[in-house]
């Protein structure tokens, strides 16, 4: 007996780095995103971002990776994305970018999207002259 429960406390304490990780939320979610300024900064870039059905003001904070994608390097203001990383305290880690069309976001963020356009439109189109 006494061997199988050096067996069963091995594995429960082997499994416990896995199960805070999971716990502590390293876990990818999806996220949807709307580019809210001129990005300055490629490393931390002001979104508007869904959530499970919320919207917050977020940072996008992209790792070594994500810098070096060729979609990260031309991000401009309005653009949409979907996304998967992790929500932190300082904002939101991205693991993977995906531009989208704006039709293709959430309900939630299809005004902010639009307005953003428009506005982006009226700024840009008297430089046209």
């Amino acid at each position: 007996m006494n061997r199988i429960a050096i067996g069963v406390a091995g594995v429960v304490l082997a499994m416990l780095p896995w199960v805070g990780n999971q716990a502590a939320g390293d876990e990818d979610v999806v996220a949807y995103a709307v580019v809210s300024e001129p990005p300055r900064d490629k490393a931390r870039i002001a979104a508007k971002v869904a959530i499970d059905g919320s919207v917050a003001d977020m940072r996008l904070l992209a790792s070594e990776t994500i810098l070096s994608n060729p979609i990260w390097r031309k991000l401009e203001i309005c653009h949409a994305m979907k996304l998967e990383g992790q929500k932190a305290s300082d904002g939101f880690r991205v693991t993977s970018v995906r531009v989208i069309d704006g039709a293709m976001l959430p309900m939630l963020l299809q005004g902010f999207a639009g307005d953003c356009l428009l506005r982006k439109a009226l700024e840009v189109a008297p430089l046209v002259d």
